[in-house]
C-alpha cells in the first residue's frame, strides 16, 4: 500500500470532478496545473474549471475526461511537485455511484457450509480488504486478503469447517484501515465485538399454523419491553428478563393471578409488538443486570440482542432461545411484530457502515454534513440503493428465518417512501397477513417532503398503519403537555376531533381524511414512550380520586378498542401501567420500566372489563371494519346535545356478526345522563361502567342511563341470536 505526506488534499466529489483543497501555508499563490497519475502509473493533466479563496485554503474545482477507476489508487501532483493520493469524496452520494456499484445478489454476509465458507463483503471504495479470523478458545488469529469482484463486492471462500469462528473485515480506505464487524453478520460475540459464523440450521425451528387473519383491522395489537414483561420479583417466571421468560406458561403472580404468557392468552390480544431485540447498546452484555435500555441503540441489525439470552457469550444461546420464544407466542395464537430501527444507528462514526463505505449510508446536509433528523447524530439515507437494499435484505431475513410477523418502524418518516414501498412488495411475498405499521412523524432531514414516509404521505403507502397521534391527543389530551386534557380526561373541546377518529380517522368522501382506510390507523393513547396515562393524570387530573382516573383510564381503553381501526395497547395500561412519573425512561431503572404483576392483581376487576372489551371487539366485525366505504355506509354519529357525551350508531350490521345493529356511547363526566336510543325497541346492554363482554346484561328499550364516566354498548339481536340466548 502507497504511504503518502499529505501537503494538501484532493477528493473526487462526482465521476469527473475532483477538488483540490490547497493549504496557503502551503503554497499561497494561485497554482496554473495539475497531473493526475493513474494506477499503471499513466499521467495526465487536469483542467482546472475554477478556483475559490476559502480564507486557510484554496479550492479547485478540476475535472477529468476519463472515467476514475473508483477502488483504485490515482496521485494528483501539483505543478512543484508535491502530491498526494486521491481520496473518496462526495462521488459516494451522486446517483451515478448508486447506479454503478448496486449489487442486487442475495448472498452478502457469509454463506456457510461445514466443508468452506463464503464471505462476502459490499466495500467499493476500498482498495484492500483481510478478513481477521480469531479462534476463541485456541486464541488464534489470521488474516486472509479478499478478492474484488462485480459491483464492488469483495470475495473469499475458505475451505474447512470454520463453526464458532470469530470474524472482522479490515478495510482500506483513502490509505486509512478500518477494523468492522461485518454489517450482515447473523450472530454476533458478547457486546457485538466480532461477527461468528454459526450455522442456522441448528436453530431453526417450524413455524406453527396460526390463526387467519383477514384484515390488519382485526389485529389487536400489545406493545412490550422483553426485559420489563417478566423481571418484576412477582412475575412468577422462571427465566425473568429473558427471552425464554417468554415461553413459561402457567406463571402466577399474587393472589394467583395469571402472568407472562399465560396472561397473554387470557387477555386474547393478536399481536405482541416486541421492542428492538436486534443487538443493540446501551446494557453490557456481560453483566446485563448492572444497566437498562430500551434498545433504540442498533448496533447489529441481523443478530439478536446477547442480554435477554441465558449465555450472552454463547452466540447460538441468543439466537435459539429468541427463536423458542416467538414459537411459545405463535403456538399460542399470538404473532409477534418486530420493532425496527432502520432509522439511525447508536453512533455513526463506530458503526460498520461507516467504517466501511464512509459517507454512504448517512444523509448529509447541503454543506456536507450528517443530518440530523432522529435526534441521535444521525439519518439512515435509505433512498440509496444499498442502504435500501440492506433494509429490504434484513427484513426479509427476520421473517425467513425467525418467521416474525409484523414490523413496526420506528420513526419511519425518515426513511423514503419507495424504500418502504419495496418492503411491503417484500414481506408480503412471504406472508400476505404480515402487519406493517410506523412512525410517520415529519422530521427535518435532507430528503424532499414528498419522498418522505410520512403521515402526510399515507396515500402513497395504502398498506403501511401509522400511529395516530390525532388519535392520542384527542382521546387522551397532549403528550408533550401534562396538564392538557383530551375527550376521555373530561375535556369537551376535543369532542369532535375524537369522533373523527373511532371513524378511523377517514373522510366522508375519499381523499378527505387523514387516511384512505382504518388499516392505516394506528389507534392508541398510550407506548412505550412519554408519560403512561396514569402518570399523566396524576397531573393532567391530580383533583380527581383514584376511582374517577381509573373510569377515564377505562374510558380512554375502550374507545381504543371500539374505534374503526387497528387497536394498539402498551402492556400494563390495562391495570394503570406507571413509570412513577418519569417519561423518557429508555434507560431507567427496572424499578421504574418493569410491569408490576401486582398492580394486575390489585386491579383484577377492570383487567377482566379490558378483557370484556376485547373479546367484544373480536365478537362482531362491525366494530373493524375493513374500508372507508364501509364505515360511511354503517357508522352514523347520534347527536345528543350533551357535550359530554359521543354516541353513535353501527347500523345494519347483521352481515358482519349476530347482532344487526350497534350503539356505543362514551361519556367523559360524572353526572348521569339519559341518553335516548335510536328506536322503541328492545336494546340489550352488554357494556356499562362495570362490566363488558358478549353476553347481554339487561335489556331497555327507548333510553339509557349512562352512570358517571363510561362507555356503553347496547346491540339490538336478530331472532336467531335471541333464541340462542334464550332471551
Amino acid at each position: 500500500m502507497l504511504t503518502v505526506h499529505r501537503t494538501f488534499e484532493a477528493y473526487i466529489d462526482t465521476m469527473t470532478i475532483i477538488t483540490i483543497l490547497m493549504p496557503k501555508s502551503y503554497c499561497p499563490e494561485i497554482i496554473q496545473s495539475f497531473i493526475i497519475q493513474k494506477p499503471n502509473g499513466e499521467r495526465c493533466g487536469l483542467k482546472i474549471n475554477k478556483n475559490e479563496d476559502l480564507g486557510a485554503n484554496i479550492k479547485y474545482e478540476c475535472s477529468v475526461d476519463f472515467p476514475i477507476d473508483i477502488g483504485k489508487e490515482y496521485l494528483i501532483y501539483e505543478e512543484r511537485g508535491a502530491f498526494t493520493d486521491l481520496q473518496i469524496g462526495a462521488v459516494i452520494r451522486t446517483p451515478e455511484f448508486d447506479e454503478q456499484f448496486y449489487y442486487s445478489g442475495n448472498d452478502l454476509g457469509i454463506t456457510y457450509t461445514p466443508h468452506a465458507t463464503t464471505f462476502k463483503l459490499w466495500a467499493p471504495t476500498a482498495t484492500e480488504v483481510k478478513i481477521k479470523l480469531r479462534d476463541a478458545e485456541k486464541e488464534k488469529e489470521e488474516q486472509i486478503p479478499l478478492q474484488r469482484i462485480e459491483n464492488g463486492v469483495w470475495m473469499v471462500t475458505i475451505p474447512g469447517n470454520l463453526e464458532g469462528i470469530y470474524y472482522t473485515y479490515l478495510v482500506c480506505i483513502n490509505l486509512v484501515w478500518r477494523e468492522a464487524v461485518d454489517p450482515y453478520a447473523v450472530a454476533v460475540s458478547a457486546n457485538g465485538e466480532y461477527g461468528v459464523v454459526v450455522n442456522l440450521a441448528k436453530t431453526r425451528l417450524p413455524k406453527p399454523a396460526l390463526p387467519p387473519l383477514l384484515s390488519p383491522t382485526d389485529a389487536i395489537i400489545y406493545e412490550m419491553h422483553i426485559r420489563d414483561f417478566t423481571i418484576h420479583p412477582h412475575s412468577g417466571v422462571s427465566y425473568k428478563g429473558m427471552y425464554l421468560g417468554l415461553t413459561e406458561l402457567g406463571t402466577f403472580g399474587l393472589n394467583r393471578t395469571a402472568t407472562g404468557l399465560s396472561y397473554l392468552k387470557e387477555l386474547r390480544v393478536t399481536h405482541v409488538e416486541l421492542l428492538p431485540f436486534n443487538d443493540f447498546a446501551g446494557v453490557d452484555e456481560r453483566n446485563p443486570a448492572k444497566e437498562y435500555n430500551w434498545g433504540y441503540n442498533p448496533l447489529h441489525y441481523n443478530a439478536p440482542e446477547g442480554s435477554y439470552a441465558t449465555n450472552p457469550f454463547d452466540p447460538y444461546a441468543r439466537i435459539y432461545e429468541l427463536k423458542k420464544a416467538i414459537r411459545a407466542l405463535q403456538t399460542n395464537g399470538i404473532r409477534v411484530i418486530m420493532d425496527a430501527v432502520y432509522n439511525h444507528v447508536y453512533i455513526r462514526e463506530q458503526s460498520s457502515f461507516e467504517k466501511i463505505v464512509p459517507g454512504y449510508y448517512f444523509r448529509h446536509d447541503a454543506h456536507g454534513m450528517p443530518s440530523n433528523g432522529t435526534g441521535v447524530g444521525n439519518d439512515l439515507a435509505s433512498e440509496r440503493k444499498m442502504a435500501r437494499k440492506f433494509i429490504v435484505d434484513s427484513v426479509r431475513f427476520w421473517m425467513e428465518e425467525y418467521g416474525v410477523d409484523g414490523f413496526r418502524f420506528d420513526l419511519m418518516g425518515i426513511l423514503d417512501i419507495e424504500t418502504m414501498k419495496e418492503v411491503e412488495a417484500a414481506t408480503r411475498a412471504i406472508d400476505p397477513s404480515v402487519i406493517l405499521l410506523g412512525e410517520g412523524w415529519d422530521l427535518p432531514t435532507p430528503l424532499p417532503a414528498d419522498r418522505k414516509a410520512t403521515m402526510q404521505n399515507a396515500d402513497q403507502l395504502p398498506g403501511i398503519a401509522y400511529f395516530n397521534d390525532r388519535f392520542r391527543d384527542h382521546v387522551k389530551g397532549s403528550t408533550f403537555d401534562l396538564y392538557e386534557r383530551g375527550f376521555a380526561l373530561g375535556n369537551e373541546a376535543h369532542r369532535e376531533q375524537t369522533k373523527q377518529a373511532i371513524r378511523g380517522s377517514i373522510g366522508k368522501d375519499k381523499g378527505q381524511g387523514l387516511f384512505l382506510h382504518p388499516t392505516q390507523t394506528i389507534n392508541y393513547v398510550e407506548s412505550h414512550d412519554n408519560h403512561t396515562l396514569w402518570d399523566k393524570m396524576s397531573v393532567a387530573n391530580q383533583g380527581e380520586s383514584e376511582a374517577v382516573r381509573r373510569k377515564r383510564q377505562k374510558l380512554a381503553t375502550a374507545i381504543v378498542l371500539l374505534s374503526q381501526g387497528v387497536p394498539f395497547l402498551h402492556s400494563g395500561q390495562e391495570f394503570y401501567r406507571t413509570k412513577q412519573g418519569i417519561g423518557n425512561s429508555y434507560n431507567a431503572p427496572d424499578v421504574i420500566n418493569q410491569l408490576d404483576w401486582s398492580r394486575k392483581s390489585q386491579y383484577e376487576e377492570d383487567v377482566r372489563y379490558v378483557q370484556g372489551l376485547i373479546r367484544l371487539r373480536k365478537s362482531h366485525r362491525a366494530f373493524r371494519l375493513a374500508t372507508a366505504e364501509e364505515i360511511v355506509k354503517h357508522l352514523v354519529f347520534i347527536e345528543p346535545s350533551l357535550p359530554t357525551v359521543i354516541a353513535y350508531h353501527l347500523r345494519n350490521v347483521q352481515s358482519y356478526g349476530a347482532w344487526s345493529d350497534i350503539f356505543v356511547i362514551h361519556h367523559n363526566q360524572e353526572k348521569e345522563e339519559l341518553i335516548s336510543l335510536p328506536d322503541g325497541e328492545a336494546w340489550y346492554v352488554l357494556c356499562d361502567e362495570r362490566r363488558c363482554g358478549t353476553v347481554p346484561l339487561y335489556s331497555v328499550k327507548k333510553e339509557v342511563y349512562v352512570r358517571g364516566i363510561s362507555t356503553v354498548v347496547l346491540v339490538k339481536m336478530t331472532y336467531l341470536t335471541k333464541k340462542a340466548n334464550h332471551i
